[in-house]
């Protein structure tokens, strides 16, 4: 299935609703291009919603990363919103979690743009926890 990308504004801010696989093919050339284009029109800062996003391999991952460089050395930055347990646990295999900055909801993720805003940041002890438990016998 190829990665759908729908576009969004929220008070200046970029959100790409993706849908299907982020993985290597045309699903993460699609991304990367989007990106390109966004950063072209002058629009640096984006929230990626993976909400309904079914698989990420690790080309999807670095094509994340390679968005984040790309938009911070631009004077931006990249936020990722709703991710899947699946997916935030590849975060943390990879030892990435800690380099983007995620968040539960959209929201969220654009007031984290706005320095006066108070922003709740994913909490990734309290994620670590609950799947411990999920797999520690009844």
């Amino acid at each position: 299935m190829a990665l759908e990308i729908e576009q969004r504004d929220q008070e200046g801010i970029l959100i790409l609703n993706l849908k299907g696989r982020l993985t290597l093919g045309e699903e993460d050339l699609a991304l990367r291009n989007e990106i390109t284009s966004a950063e072209a029109a002058g629009k640096i800062r984006l929230v990626l919603n993976l909400a309904k996003v079914t698989d990420i391999d690790t080309t999807g991952l670095g094509t994340l990363v390679s968005a984040m460089a790309k938009l911070r050395s631009a004077g931006g930055g990249l936020a990722l919103s709703n991710l899947h347990p699946a997916h935030m646990a590849l975060l943390v295999i990879a030892k990435m979690d800690t380099a983007f900055k995620v968040f539960e909801q959209d929201q969220d993720a654009v007031n984290s743009f706005f320095p006066d805003r108070q922003v709740p940041h994913f909490d990734i002890l309290e994620f670590l926890e609950s799947l411990r438990q999920k797999s520690a016998p009844a």
